[in-house]
């Protein structure tokens, strides 16, 4: 929010005479974009790597945590000097997504008709709207073409369409745990967490901004983050940490009790918890929403269509045991582009770790990124 430390961010205003249309047919003007960068731009602007966060993460995508940022970076030992995305190399670009709470324009922040925050105003945006927005932050910087962009999760759906929307922008991109269009298994997932929050009275429809400390929807955010923890990790994991453990040294000799914890359920509620601490109710709508929306193929004729349009050669990863985005999402986003001529690779990550294993597996997912990159540098 205004005011707080900014950290490490640096935000860019679009001028006043340059309203931002949304695809839902909504304008929106003086809109802001939080961003970090790392190194330093060639001169010939080729060097350039945007960062695309998922769901929940922000543009602190590598450094210390310190006032602004309460955490260190979400891909903490992927990006910095002589890592994976070498900063020493790239001039590496990560940007907060419109409607996010980090900094960018989003439902926290103030509404230029009153300075209000925007609440149950703030409109619906899409993955597409969200390229959009980071395009003219790239002209801002002087980047009129990406030597790559790169994401995972939700940051993956952000890097296809940049390359669908923007092909003449980008030199290459990396996809990971992503997919082409959402599917109704996980817009279900999103929907059970979006009624979570519905149903917490505190949500107060969206307008809770001017609430007493405590007094906001934090347990419908919890509980919808709950939900969700559970499609990032694999039943495996799952069993092999927790098993059928009760929490707090219960056992069943002393009686059984209804709401007795298991260990997996101390593990949820610690990450729902954790969550309310650092991110806005709205926002996780708003961007659950427009990962729910996702669908390259929306207004260019299909699937297929869309991704034939896709120019740049690309890098996609998978994970074994993904069951949010299940590898088979992945090998059909690098059979797509391979079929409409296009260079494509797909790398498997073999992890019991499921949908977080991008996040986690760094000895796995650094190396054909870092190839890739180089090679792409060389064509």
């Amino acid at each position: 929010m205004p005011g707080h430390p900014s950290g490490s961010r640096k935000f860019l205003t679009f001028a006043a005479d340059r309203p931002f249309a949304l695809e839902g047919g909504i304008t929106m003007h003086g809109v802001t974009m939080a961003y970090e960068t790392w190194g330093r731009l060639d001169a010939d602007g080729g060097n350039a790597v945007l960062l695309c966060h998922a769901w929940t993460g922000d543009s602190h995508a590598t450094g210390p945590a310190e006032a602004g940022h309460p955490t260190p970076g979400w891909w903490e030992g992927m990006v910095g000097p002589g890592m994976a995305i070498d900063t020493e190399r790239w001039y590496v670009v990560c940007v907060n997504v419109l409607g996010g709470c980090q900094g960018s324009t989003g439902p926290a922040s103030p509404h230029p008709l009153d300075g209000k925050p925007y609440g149950s105003r703030f409109p619906v945006v899409t993955i597409r709207d969200m390229v959009r927005a980071q395009a003219r932050l790239a002209d801002h910087l002087g980047v009129a073409r990406w030597h790559s962009v790169v994401g995972g999760s939700m940051g993956g759906m952000q890097v296809l369409e940049w390359a669908i929307t923007f092909p003449h922008r980008v030199g290459s991109i990396v996809a990971i745990a992503t997919c082409a269009q959402a599917t109704a298994q996980q817009i279900a997932w999103g929907a059970i967490g979006r009624h979570a929050i519905k149903l917490d009275p505190k949500w107060r429809g969206g307008d809770y901004y001017d609430a007493a400390d405590g007094d906001g929807p934090s347990e419908g955010l919890a509980v919808a983050r709950m939900v969700a923890q559970v499609t990032f990790r694999s039943d495996n994991v799952f069993t092999d940490r927790f098993g059928r453990e009760l929490a707090d040294g219960a056992t069943l000799g002393e009686g059984l009790d209804l709401w007795q914890r298991f260990e997996v359920e101390r593990y949820l509620e610690y990450h729902g918890n954790k969550l309310v601490d650092r991110f806005d109710t709205n926002s996780y709508l708003i961007i659950g929403k427009a990962m729910d929306l996702h669908d390259v193929g929306r207004g260019r004729s299909g699937l297929k269509a869309a991704m034939a349009r896709i120019a740049a050669p690309a890098l996609v990863l998978g994970i074994s045991s993904d069951v949010l985005y299940p590898n088979y999402q992945q090998r059909q986003i690098q059979q797509l582009i391979a079929a409409g001529g296009t260079s494509a690779e797909y790398v498997e990550i073999d992890s019991p770790h499921g949908h977080d294993a991008f996040l986690i597996n760094l000895d796995q997912v650094g190396p054909p990124v870092a190839q890739f990159l180089d090679q792409v540098g060389k064509l």
